[in-house]
């Protein structure tokens, strides 16, 4: 018997056994339905993206700081996740959910998502339907009028969830973690 057969063996456990671990989000009402509009204006319910994994986070394109840092550095996770594991990288959809739907329009979403992975999909909608979404998945958000701004900043949660194919929450992703953490995750949790 070669002298690395045991190691490989406990490698090889090992990963099994991550894969059969409960989910840290396992049971948490977090996601639900929602009906959205992508960026390419169309129509798009939670069904759209039934039986792949999620990648959600909310936030919006005229974030001046947060959300473009949060979201490269999510996609340089999922790049590095799916250069290691292509076949497993293909049931993934990344979404970034806008908070701000009275700028964010599918035409500024595609080129914001562009600007980070041509996977990323974005995703706004009515102010109704944004709250809805939002609801479903916890996040809280506000509008911050600056007193004599021609413009305005949204505040906002900042969580990235990883949800399984039929929507159930599985894990938040370190979306200010290293790009290895974040593949790590994902590694850890998409089968």
């Amino acid at each position: 018997m070669n002298k690395f057969a045991p190691i490989a063996l406990l490698l090889v456990a090992a990963c099994g056994q991550a894969r059969h671990e409960t989910p840290p989000l396992a049971g948490a009402r977090i996601g639900g339905p929602f009906a959205l509009t992508d960026e390419d204006g169309r129509a798009v319910t939670d069904k759209s993206f039934a039986g792949k994994y999620r990648i959600v986070y909310f936030g919006y394109t005229n974030c001046p700081d947060v959300c473009p840092t949060d979201v490269a550095q999510l996609m340089r996770g999922y790049r590095a996740f799916a250069k290691a594991d292509r076949a497993r990288a293909t049931r993934i959809v990344p979404l970034f959910v806008s908070v701000d739907p009275k700028r964010d329009t599918p035409a500024l979403l595609r080129d914001f998502t562009a600007a980070f992975d041509p996977h990323l999909i974005g995703l706004t909608g009515s102010a109704q339907a944004i709250k809805q979404a939002a609801d479903e998945y916890g996040v809280a958000y506000s509008v911050e009028q600056t007193p004599g701004a021609s413009g305005y900043l949204v505040s906002h949660s900042r969580a990235a969830y990883l949800m399984d194919p039929d929507g159930k929450p599985l894990a938040l992703l370190p979306q200010d973690g290293t790009v290895d953490a974040i593949a790590a995750e994902l590694n850890k949790w998409v089968t």
